[in-house]
């Protein structure tokens, strides 16, 4: 793997074409500082031509997925002006857009608080797997803010309605919620059975071929944006170069011959 950045406020450990990236600001619950959400998007930018990585799973340190933003760093945008606030906010947006767009599969591992940032960072992610006890939550306007940049990250993940009830009310809500919204899709009730989801997903998803699962969740997130017409055009030519390119080639082989592919860890 090519070198990383070097973090601050980030945990990085790579191994078997998987990169876990740890929120290790404990002692905030891991509260999103710009520093955090800088460190965050170096290490993405730093992954996105980088194949052999082939999942990056985003947990946090202190039995706490994140607590959502930095209110010092708010406190200090707020007494430089309006156009500091705007800026701090949006990176944030930007930091979730590229994470979206990650062609490696995103997985969340959530527990203790998952609230405002750190709820948007598990609606843009692929997989999400929760403790039963994990605490969820919009808070933004118990403290007379805005959502702003998480909001359509949480419509597009649960829809329009349930988002509303959440933004508008700052209720909390547990794991067994989060997963009949649908913003999770495993929940768990301790540690052990956390990491033992955790592996049977990544087992899964190394089973699938890297650019064929770059490519499909490129395919995926474009429709909600392309109309059908020119979205199904852009899909079959992905397909010709899937099933004409290396890994389709192999994989038909793999299948022929009755052995795995040469992606599989299985091998």
């Amino acid at each position: 793997m090519s070198t990383l950045p070097t973090c601050t406020t980030l945990l990085l450990d790579a191994h078997g074409g998987v990169l876990h990236v740890t929120l290790n600001r404990p002692q905030s619950h891991n509260a999103m500082s710009l520093a955090m959400v800088s460190e965050l998007r170096a290490v993405f930018a730093a992954v996105r031509e980088q194949p052999q990585v082939r999942a990056l799973v985003l947990s946090g340190a202190g039995g706490h997925f994140c607590a959502g933003a930095d209110l010092s760093d708010m406190a200090q945008a707020h007494h430089a002006g309006p156009a500091a606030c705007q800026a701090l906010n949006r990176a944030f947006g930007t930091l979730l857009q590229e994470a979206e767009q990650l062609p490696q599969t995103l997985i969340s591992l959530l527990q203790g608080v998952v609230l405002g940032g750190g709820l948007g960072l598990a609606c843009v992610s692929d997989i999400t797997i929760a403790a039963e006890n994990a605490t969820f939550g919009l808070p933004e306007t118990s403290l007379g803010l805005l959502p702003a940049q998480i909001a359509p990250f949480v419509v597009k993940r649960i829809g329009l309605s349930h988002t509303r009830r959440l933004a508008l009310t700052a209720a909390r809500f547990d794991g067994h919620e989060a997963l009949r919204l649908g913003l999770v899709h495993f929940t768990e009730a301790d540690p052990q059975a956390l990491a033992e989801r955790l592996d049977e997903v990544l087992g899964q998803v190394l089973r699938c071929a890297p650019g064929a699962n770059a490519r499909t969740k490129a395919l995926l997130l474009a429709s909600s944006e392309l109309a059908l017409g020119p979205l199904l055009d852009q899909a079959a030519a992905w397909f010709a170069d899937a099933a004409t390119g290396a890994e389709g080639r192999e994989g038909t082989q793999a299948f022929m011959q009755k052995r795995p592919p040469n992606w599989s860890p299985a091998r």
